[in-house]
């Protein structure tokens, strides 16, 4: 939890073999249940195929949410099911939240409906098995990937949801790799991403945090709106003549916000 992550998630999917499920599922309820002073949030990846053994198993412990792989509309509903009946039994006043990983077909035609869900905070794409299922092979760019990634971001638009997560890079070695293709996902309208190793982190967390120029042209802009507004006109101009209207500076309230800081009026 000291590695400078916003959230660490706690797989029991992928990384643990079939013969292992239900011991990574005891060892990470008793993790959670010691976890008391905790530094960031934690999540934790539950399989599609035993949904609730591994919800009960984590639900309780004060998990900040769970991510959900290979997401469909029945799954995220059998998932809100079980964690409502948890959170009624277990007297739990906030709903547990949801993160969807579009890794199919199925999920990726019908992304805008997974992000309209009630619990769900935010999507997240699996490009592996998405990839497999579509038979898609990626040229070195990966160019083929980019309106696959755009649904995805679309349908959180739609629904007013946080942008959605990047899938991971393998490559932990490459951490040049990283920043380029983390910038170009951010361009793209990605706003978080996964990591596999520490030394990921620093990288993703540096592309996604605005720097002092970007930040303090964010607080020219805001300024200059609100000026504006004061004085009955819905625009103005920055100081290179560039007209600032309500989209230019709903973009930079992001920046503020990405910053730390409260740019709400």
């Amino acid at each position: 939890m000291d590695r400078g992550a916003d959230a660490l998630i706690v797989d029991l999917e992928d990384s643990v073999p079939v013969a292992a499920k239900a011991a990574a599922r005891a060892t990470t309820a008793d993790w959670l249940s010691r976890q008391v002073d905790r530094r960031c949030q934690v999540w934790v990846r539950v399989n599609p195929d035993s949904l609730a053994e591994d919800v009960g198993a984590v639900i309780g412990n004060t998990v900040d949410g769970i991510v959900l792989p290979k997401a469909d509309p029945a799954l995220v509903r059998d998932a809100d099911r079980l964690l409502g009946d948890l959170e009624r039994a277990q007297g739990i006043a906030s709903a547990v939240a949801v993160i969807c990983l579009v890794e199919t077909s199925q999920g990726l035609l019908r992304a805008a409906e997974l992000a309209a869900s009630p619990r769900v905070h935010r999507l997240g794409i699996g490009e592996a098995d998405l990839l497999a299922e579509l038979r898609i092979r990626p040229s070195e760019g990966r160019r083929e990937l980019a309106s696959l990634r755009l649904q995805v971001v679309v349908a959180s638009a739609a629904a007013g949801i946080a942008a959605p997560m990047a899938p991971t890079s393998t490559d932990f070695r490459d951490l040049d790799a990283l920043r380029e293709s983390t910038r170009e996902l951010m361009a793209l309208g990605f706003r978080a991403r996964t990591a596999i190793h520490p030394a990921q982190v620093r990288i993703i967390n540096d592309v996604f945090t605005p720097s002092e120029d970007d930040v303090e042209r964010a607080r020219r802009i805001v300024a200059a709106f609100e000026a504006a507004v004061q004085r009955g006109s819905g625009v103005c101009v920055d100081d290179d003549g560039r007209m600032i209207d309500a989209a230019v500076v709903r973009s930079a309230r992001e920046v503020l916000d990405l910053a730390g800081e409260n740019s709400a009026r």
